[in-house]
């Protein structure tokens, strides 16, 4: 499908909002209007989060028609909006969301290709749900908004069980990574040491691949740096794994043990956000320079992004 985000999100609206549509019809599998939307307002409410998802895929994907969307593109927009900790009421709006998505795109394609011999595309976002109930099961989505940032994450590191668990918290901490940033480090993606341009300090770069594909270095201390390049080269392997799930338990349980909510492991990076900005400032950068400088370096694009990291 050709067209504007804004463009692409009409047709699929005019694919399938009926209004008036009654609910024998909506749910009777043999009706012409088995799973439309009768409601104008929920109607709005759908079109807002596929305009923000198609944009999303603009932004981190260059991604321009939304009849190619995969499950991999929703699974990836769905955990990139529980980074920002959600609340439950915006959760399940996505997911309801995403799920109308997938049958309104089933159904311009099935429109589309009636009368030709190809044959219509096959879309399945079940993911979504396996998302938001992973979601909730290790405390990702708030009954309301809730700043993320830790007030003493050193300690909550320090006291974690294992060497890498604190390897990668510390990276999260100082270099702003996901956890699918700290997972998996291989010996090819230390790039050694430089001094950065904001501090003047020497820092350690690792080269980082994140959500959508993009590329782009994390900061951290010479010592950080070092303990990495030490784990892997002790470990007798090229590279630095961990299991992600036990990571989380252990962040979620050290916290539980020394009487700190858990914010699981993007607390760190919330972290991170905030004393990033705080370094930009104190050598000289504008408060505009700084949240979009930040945002570059947390592998967003609008200045506006961080600002949501900053809020309390």
């Amino acid at each position: 499908m050709r067209g504007s985000v804004y463009y692409q999100a009409t047709q699929l609206v005019k694919t399938i909002f009926i209004e008036g549509a009654k609910k024998e019809e909506r749910i009777n599998p043999n009706s012409e209007n088995y799973k439309c939307i009768a409601s104008y307002s929920t109607m709005e409410t759908y079109r807002q989060v596929w305009e923000n998802f198609f944009n999303y895929l603009l932004e981190h994907w260059n991604m321009k028609n939304c009849e190619l969307i995969t499950e991999e593109q929703v699974a990836a927009y769905f955990e990139y909006k529980i980074e920002y900790y959600p609340s439950m009421s915006y959760s399940k709006k996505i997911n309801s969301a995403l799920g109308k998505l997938e049958d309104a795109l089933s159904k311009y394609s099935k429109e589309k290709y009636q009368h030709t011999d190809n044959e219509p595309i096959v879309y399945d976002f079940k993911i979504r749900q396996n998302i938001l109930d992973n979601a909730r099961e290790h405390n990702l989505i708030a009954k309301n908004y809730a700043n993320r940032t830790y007030k003493d994450a050193k300690k909550i590191i320090k006291n974690l069980s294992q060497e890498d668990f604190k390897i990668a918290a510390t990276i999260q901490l100082e270099g702003g990574a996901r956890l699918e940033g700290v997972g998996l480090i291989k010996k090819n993606q230390l790039k050694g040491m430089k001094i950065e341009k904001i501090t003047g300090k020497v820092v350690g770069l690792i080269e980082t691949k994140e959500k959508g594909g993009k590329v782009g270095d994390i900061l951290v201390k010479p010592f950080t740096y070092s303990d990495l390049v030490d784990y892997i080269e002790d470990s007798g392997k090229d590279y630095f794994k961990i299991n992600k799930q036990k990571y989380s338990n252990d962040i979620k349980e050290t916290c539980l043990k020394l009487g700190i909510v858990p914010k699981g492991s993007h607390g760190f990076r919330w972290t991170f956000a905030q004393n990033r900005v705080r370094a930009y400032q104190d050598n000289g950068y504008t408060y505009e320079q700084a949240i979009q400088g930040v945002s570059w370096e947390m592998k967003h694009f609008r200045a506006s992004i961080t600002e949501h990291y900053l809020g309390s």
